[in-house]
């Protein structure tokens, strides 16, 4: 049954006020249109919604009955729209991130702690995981955004803004002391005991592509899900580790570590925010994005 909505709006004015003068009032609409409108619905139901008197209108049974499906409708499309508002003013919504134990650690976290200060209504879930599930989680619309590190080549339709450089590097404990000091061929790593990230995060990518440039192939003593362990198993002189200086960075400055040399330093690396232009962003979302480019660009 295809009837105006608008019918329906004036219905329950005039049902909720019983008057037609009334309903027009709030309406902002002239009495004439709203007996048109309602003899239009009672039309198109075949059947009689009201009974006038000189004091107004009342229900009739069918009327009533119709009355608590309209008011439950109007009211629920008000709540709706109710929370859009709040939504576009940040007071609710959710912002869905993807990011890595690294990227959220030394980049994403202090965002992410400015922006709830600012909007402790709106909810963040931030999906945990190694770059290559963030951008697969990217691609099937699960996040709005993500925050990656490369190397990394996606897809033609996503966007990736550079925010940070990065540094890899090879440290090592008192055990092997006697490496202090000298610049080193990547040829040397192949007699030592080395402690790298699993297979198929982009730090362990990177490392593995660079030293096959160098026509070296490791086979890692240890293989660790985080980098958080490969440095407490180079303080334990468990041997050479290959992580992302951010991690290592307070045992080298306190001296539990040192940093090896090589006659060719790596290239930097960067943490980049990715997004998907066929995904649509929350209001939230957009904010928060916004907030990180803008930094970035002073």
């Amino acid at each position: 049954m295809d009837i105006n909505l608008e019918y329906y709006r004036v219905f329950y004015h005039v049902s909720r006020l019983g008057s037609i003068t009334g309903a027009a009032e709030e309406l902002c609409i002239s009495q004439p249109a709203v007996s048109q409108a309602v003899r239009q619905l009672e039309k198109a139901l075949n059947c009689q919604l009201f009974i006038r008197t000189s004091k107004g209108v009342h229900l009739t049974e069918e009327g009533a009955l119709l009355y608590s499906y309209v008011e439950r409708g109007l009211l629920s499309i008000q709540d709706g729209e109710g929370m859009l508002r709040r939504m576009q003013d940040l007071e609710t919504g959710e912002i869905r991130i993807g990011a890595s134990d690294m990227t959220l650690q030394f980049y994403l976290l202090s965002y992410l702690e400015a922006f709830h200060e600012r909007h402790p209504g709106v909810k963040v879930m931030v999906s945990n995981a190694p770059t290559p599930e963030t951008m697969e989680s990217l691609y099937e619309g699960k996040i709005d955004f993500g925050v990656v590190s490369t190397p990394l080549k996606p897809r033609p339709e996503v966007k990736m803004t550079p925010v940070r450089k990065i540094r890899n590097v090879f440290v090592a404990g008192e055990r092997f002391a006697y490496l202090k000091g000298k610049t080193l061929e990547y040829e040397s790593l192949l007699t030592l005991p080395c402690i790298l990230l699993e297979p198929r995060t982009s730090t362990r990518t990177f490392l593995d592509e660079f030293l096959a440039e160098n026509q070296v192939k490791l086979a890692p003593e240890f293989e660790l899900a985080t980098s958080d362990m490969i440095v407490q198993f180079a303080l334990r002189n468990l041997g050479i580790g290959g992580v992302v200086w951010d991690f290592a960075r307070e045992k080298l400055e306190s001296g539990e570590l040192f940093e090896l040399k090589f006659l060719r330093e790596m290239p930097e690396r960067e943490f980049c925010i990715v997004t998907d232009k066929r995904n649509p962003m929350s209001p939230a979302g957009r904010r928060l994005l916004g907030m990180m480019i803008e930094h970035e660009e002073c």
